[in-house]
């Protein structure tokens, strides 16, 4: 069965161009020109992803993804002309999967679709497999081990903490606000030196090439993510 695609838009030419592109690869989509016309086709089509524009004309996109958090967790991308990073943090921290600045590569957007589309299917299959393996280290999220090339990894109770919330969220990017209250406690919400400091200790620990990282990756001004 064809993966279905949410378009939330209120630019016939943004859907049209989606709708064209995501079609000739395989993809069924249907659109909604508003965020209450989002929530009502979501609930009805329950499609296997969404993509959805910040500014509609009668709700605010974030309004749009809390919304659905309340009771879904279909992939959300959000595709906004919006570049500014407290809009981009706004809508992570409401539970988008990840955000695309327009003007877009349509390359990068499907790319990013078809990561989110396989995450969301692979949750849904093997939600509880705690063994998480890359190329260089595997992460037991049960026994809370890290061991890389066969060799147990010392880590910080705060490496630790800081790369369970990254691992458990693989491939989704991870807002500095969330990840900073996950680890720290809410106290902590400003201070982002924090995550440069154990970002750059866990790479020199579990990356090949720390400062070439693969699997820690930098996303700047918004947060962090994990790709195995």
């Amino acid at each position: 069965m064809n993966n279905t695609v949410l378009v939330v838009d209120d630019e016939p030419h943004i859907v049209r161009a989606l709708r064209i592109n995501l079609s000739a690869r395989g993809y069924r989509v249907i659109s909604a020109h508003d965020g209450a016309a989002a929530l009502h086709a979501v609930a009805e089509a329950k499609p296997d992803a969404v993509v959805l524009d910040l500014g509609l004309p009668d709700m605010d996109g974030s309004e749009v993804i809390n919304g659905l958090r309340g009771w879904t967790s279909v992939p959300i991308i959000v595709l906004s002309a919006r570049g500014d990073s407290a809009d981009k943090v706004s809508a992570l921290d409401a539970g988008a999967d990840d955000y695309v600045t327009k003007p877009f590569g349509m390359d990068e957007l499907l790319a990013r679709l078809r990561a989110a589309v396989r995450r969301s299917a692979t949750a849904a299959q093997a939600p509880g497999d705690p063994v998480v393996s890359t190329d260089a280290f595997t992460i037991d999220l049960a026994a809370k081990k890290a061991h890389r090339d066969g060799v147990e990894v010392h880590l910080t109770k705060t490496e630790w903490g800081m790369l369970e919330v990254l691992v458990r969220n693989r491939g989704r990017l991870v807002a500095q606000k969330q990840l900073l209250h996950d680890v720290w406690g809410p106290s902590y919400d400003g201070e982002y030196h924090y995550l440069r400091v154990y970002m750059a200790q866990l790479r020199r620990k579990l990356e090949r090439e720390p400062s070439r990282p693969v699997h820690f990756l930098t996303e700047p001004g918004m947060g962090y993510r994990f790709e195995a």
